[in-house]
Order: structure tokens, then sequence, then C-alpha cells
């Protein structure tokens, strides 16, 4: 129970420094003296650094064992945690956070694998839910914290509070985890592999944000997508020659193991869609401020909390293998319900929606993430762990990215070229409308892949 509690405690960490730099970066920004252009680097080093690694840590933990690479993680995390509130310059700071990145994907990348190892059959996706529980308060606790340790002590601190609590978990993780053998007795990886999978991964990232932010047209673009397809050519190309390839390129031929991912990633898709969208419009066509912004995004993560672990509980009793399913259509639903009520401009309807969506990413969480780690062989569920992982930000960065870029091409098509809260509410909303239907259409095609995972003949 307490390894369980270490890990939720590590998970809620990286989950809260991912968000209490948002809410710091005005004031970073200013200490060093930069702009918004360097800023954005403490963001995107972070973002590229642990996307790119999630799936290779997956493979190190099978040689290392995931105890010890969870370990690893931790105390990396902390360090660089301490390094990043000690930084003197903004790119000694952007160094140190792609360090905590790499902590945080080594952390991220076998969690749900510990988790699951370490569950009985009968609470599994109970146990599962917690990562989902987890997130979602961290969520919650993120604003806040941020605002209050960045106002009354100064931006350093968001950083250095990792620091007692990374070294109590080290601690008692050392303490208390039983010993672990690796895996294997010597270390094999597949570099070639490795190299242009990462490659990959961040000319994709770099790809996205370009594009997010109205650049479509640029040679920067082009070149970035160009590598992008080259990188990825050439790492199919030494996952087929490779005698221990990096990803095994049979799984994906797997339904038990491709449906759940690809229904996974269409529901991080348009979750994060709306995440984008939502904001500009209760600040720009209701005209709310920034704290009712985040109070009436509260809903979501305070539903989840509760719901996540209803859910898997649900799950492990009933073995109800089309809950998932269930729980998408009713996120879509609610999505595409939430298009109309957008262009009505009041509140009251928008927060209604916002019930039956987040219950509907409840059912689905936990339950898609047990048959994530189902789908493999134990000795496997670290690569499930880690796949899952980097298709959950590879979700979110391009449903930002794709939804950014929709909101731009829309609000141009009106002739309006200013910052997105300054549209007029009703060209606004009416550009909403149309990307929250799209959303939608991403929650439908998850439901369905969902289902035909559920129904697949070697599912009887």
């Amino acid at each position: 129970m307490v390894i369980r509690v270490i890990i939720m405690a590590a998970v809620a960490m990286a989950v809260i420094d991912g968000i209490v730099v948002s809410i710091a970066l005005p004031t970073i920004t200013r200490a060093f003296s930069a702009d918004i252009a360097q800023s954005q680097w403490i963001f995107t080093a972070y973002l590229v650094t642990e996307t790119s690694l999630l799936l290779i840590f997956g493979r190190v933990s099978e040689f290392t064992g995931k105890k010890r690479l969870f370990l690893a993680g931790l105390i990396l995390f902390t360090t660089s945690s301490i390094a990043c509130g000690l930084s003197s310059s903004l790119w000694d700071l952007v160094i140190f956070r792609a360090l905590q990145a790499a902590g945080s994907a080594m952390i991220f990348s076998i969690c749900a694998a510990i988790l699951y190892e370490t569950s009985g059959p009968g609470e599994q996706a109970r146990v599962m839910g917690y990562i989902g529980t987890t997130t979602a308060a961290a969520a919650v606790a993120a604003p806040v914290l941020g605002g209050i340790v960045t106002g009354s002590l100064g931006w350093e601190y968001i950083f250095f509070i990792n620091g007692p609590i990374g070294v109590t978990g080290i601690a008692l993780f050392l303490l208390l985890s039983p010993p672990e053998n690796a895996s294997a007795e010597s270390f094999s990886m597949d570099w070639p592999g490795a190299a242009a999978l990462v490659s990959f991964l961040v000319f994709l990232v770099l790809s996205l944000a370009e594009v997010s932010s109205g650049h479509f047209h640029s040679p920067v673009v082009i070149l970035f997508f160009s590598l992008t397809v080259l990188s990825l050519f050439l790492f199919i190309l030494a996952e087929r020659k490779s005698p221990c390839p990096l990803l095994d390129l049979t799984l994906f031929q797997d339904p038990h193991f491709l449906l759940p991912n690809m229904s996974m990633a269409c529901v991080y898709i348009a979750f994060f869609m709306l995440y984008l969208v939502g904001p500009f419009y209760l600040e720009g066509a209701l005209g709310m401020d920034p704290l009712g912004v985040g109070f009436v995004f509260l809903v979501i993560p305070v539903i989840i909390i509760i719901g996540s672990p209803a859910a898997g509980l649900i799950y492990d009793r009933w073995n109800a293998r089309t809950l998932p399913a269930f729980g998408i259509a009713i996120a879509g639903a609610s999505l595409f319900l939430l298009s109309f009520a957008v262009v009505w401009r009041e509140i009251t309807p928008v927060v209604a929606l916002f019930v039956p969506l987040s219950l509907g990413i409840s059912l689905f969480l936990a339950p898609n993430a047990t048959e994530i780690m189902r789908s493999l062989p134990l000795e496997r569920v670290s690569l499930a762990s880690s796949m899952s992982a980097t298709l959950k930000n590879l979700g979110m960065i391009f449903g930002i990215s794709f939804s950014a870029l929709l909101l731009s091409l829309e609000l141009s098509a009106y002739g309006y070229s200013m910052a997105f809260q300054d549209a007029d509410p009703v060209i606004l909303s009416l550009s909403i409308q149309k990307i929250l239907v799209i959303g939608s259409i991403f929650c439908a095609a998850g439901a369905i892949l969902s289902l035909a995972g559920a129904r697949s003949p070697e599912n009887q």
C-alpha cells in the first residue's frame, strides 16, 4: 500500500510541476529579462524530452527492473527540480527542465506497470483508476498551489517544493520496496531504432507546435514535417531489421493491444481540444475572469476523482468490457450537445454538460487502461505502460495543436487575426462550435474502436 502511495505521489509531483510552471511563467520571464519566444522553451524542452523517452525507458525497464527504474526516475526528478530552482539563467532552467522531464519519463513509463503487477486480479481496474484520480487531483491543486507559492515565496519554490516530497519518497521506497531481480543479465538496446524514434517524436512535436502557431506555410514547418516522415521511415526500417527491436511492430496487428490504444488516443485528442478552446470561450464569449474559468473547469477533475475508481470497481466486479465504449459515447454526445450550447452564450448549460462529459471520461479511463495492461503477457507490461503513456502525450499534443490551428483558421475565415480572446463573441462561439463537433467525432471513432475491441472474437 505504501509503495502505491509513493508512486501516486511521484505522479502527482510530475503533473503539478508541469502545470504550475504555466502559472509562474510570466514571473520567470521577467526574472530572466526574456521574451515569450525564449521562455516557451521551458515548456517545449520538457514536452519533447518526456514524449521522446517514454517508450525507450519502458524498454530499459525490462533489463533494469521496473522498481529500479522508477527509483532512478524519482531521484533524477527530485535533484533536477532543485537544480531548476537554483538556475541562474533561462537556458540553465531549460536544460534542467529537460533533465526533469527525463526523470518524469522514467516514472510515467512504468508506473502503470508496477501498479498492475502489484494488484490482484479482482482489483486491477480499481487500482489503475488511482492514476486518473491522482492526475485529476493534481490538476485541481496545481493552479492554486502555483499561485500561492509563486506569489508568496517566489517562482524558485515551485521547484524546491519537490525536494522534501521526493526525498521522503526515495527513503520510503528504499526502505519498504521488496528487492527486485533484473529481467535480464545483460543490457541490449536497439540504438538505431531508439535514435530514429527520438528524432521522429522531436520533429513531430516541433512541427505541430509550429503549425498551431499558424506558421503552416513556412519553410521551417516543411523542413520539420519532412524530417518527421524521414525519421518514421527510418524507425520502421530499423525495427524490421533489428533482432531485438525497441518496438515489436507486430503488436499493432493484435486488436487486444491496438484498439484500446487507438480509442485512448481519440479520447485524449478530443479532451484536450476542449481544454484549449474552453478557456477562450469562457473569457472571450462569456466575459469571465481567469478565476471564474478555473472554477468552471474544476467540475471535470472533481468528478473524475470520484468517478474513475468507481468505474474501475464496476469493471473489476462485473467484467464490463463495453464500459469504456459506453463512457466515450457519453463524452462524445456531451461534446456534441455542448457545441450547440456555446452559441447560446449561457454558462448554465455549459456547466451542466460538463457533468456527463466528466462521467463519460471517468467510465473510460480505468477500464481502458486495464484492457491495455491485459493485452500483453505479464513480462511485457512495461511496453504496454510506456506505449500507452507515449500515445497519451501525443494525443494531448495533437489535440492542443489541432484545435489551435482550427481556431486560428476559423477566425481568419471571418477576417479576424488578433488575439483569440478579443474576437467578437458571436464569431468566437461559432468557431468553437465547429471545433467541438470535430471533438465529438473523435469520441465517436474512439467508441467504435473500443466496442470493436470488446467484441472481437478473441475476447469472447
